[in-house]
């Protein structure tokens, strides 16, 4: 069988930054073992696939060892391969999941628009002792929310996050939760970022993701709250690097980013 293979780096304006999601379309939807399989072989953070419905597509994502519920870079990379090579008539697509619902993608100029639930982080009563040493951290953490499975903690500055040095096996214990790591943003020369992340989740094949478009569900509500203002712009420090713009509207986070194509093909199986 031969599968279609779209290599495409989310949040990011050039190749080689933010993060490289794997996306194939499927005519009818294969067995989850072969699913597993083929997102193993490709060995990225995630592999969306898609299946053509009646007025919108069917949409899931796998990293190498299991399905996520939510991916906003597998999303944006799916967006990009339907709306800029497949379908380039349309400016909208429907993506429908098993587990969040519909999601909805357009295009803005250059930047894929996603509309994604809000997922306020709360109050964490019992975070686990050994979070801050699994972090590396040399400053304590200010505090440590909980979001949708992930703990999220909150630094002081930026140059806490940066300087982070995670013990991923450390970090493995804390399955199924991952881990949101966040602080103030700096007024950079070319524009201002409001807040910056990190994200770890060594249980599910991913020590550090490059950048996380679903953990901006729990981001974006938090810092909107902490800066009262309702569109925010993110960087997340991973070693690639990308950003994101992030509107508050209601109970939605609308998600913006740039998308580029990497890598094409076909898988044999």
């Amino acid at each position: 069988m031969r599968i279609p293979f779209y290599q495409v780096d989310a949040f990011t304006n050039r190749p080689f930054a933010g993060n490289p999601a794997a996306v194939c379309p499927l005519p009818e939807w294969l067995d989850d073992a072969t699913l597993r399989k083929v997102a193993a072989e490709n060995n990225l953070s995630e592999t969306a696939y898609l299946v053509s419905r009646e007025g919108f597509y069917d949409l899931r994502w796998f990293s190498p060892r299991c399905e996520v519920e939510l991916c906003g870079h597998g999303t944006l990379a799916s967006a990009y391969v339907l709306l800029d090579i497949l379908r380039p008539e349309l400016r909208k697509v429907r993506f429908e999941t098993r587990f969040n619902g519909a999601l909805s993608v357009h295009k803005e100029g250059d930047r894929f628009v996603m509309d994604f639930p809000a997922m306020p982080p709360q109050v964490c009563v019992n975070p686990p002792e050994f979070l801050a040493c699994a972090l590396g951290a040399s400053a304590s953490p200010l505090n440590i929310l909980e979001a949708n499975r992930n703990y999220v903690v909150v630094y002081e500055n930026c140059s806490s996050v940066r300087s982070l040095r995670p013990d991923f096996e450390m970090l493995g214990h804390l399955h199924p939760f991952g881990v949101i790591v966040t602080a103030p943003g700096v007024a950079r020369p070319e524009d201002e970022v409001d807040f910056v992340s990190r994200y770890f989740a060594p249980s599910y094949g991913i020590p550090e993701d490059p950048v996380t478009g679903s953990s901006h569900c729990a981001l974006a509500p938090y810092w909107a709250q902490r800066l009262h203002k309702t569109n925010l712009h993110a960087l997340q420090m991973s070693e690639r690097g990308g950003e994101l713009w992030c509107e508050i509207a209601g109970d939605r986070v609308i998600l913006k980013g740039n998308a580029v194509l990497t890598m094409q093909g076909a898988l044999h199986i």
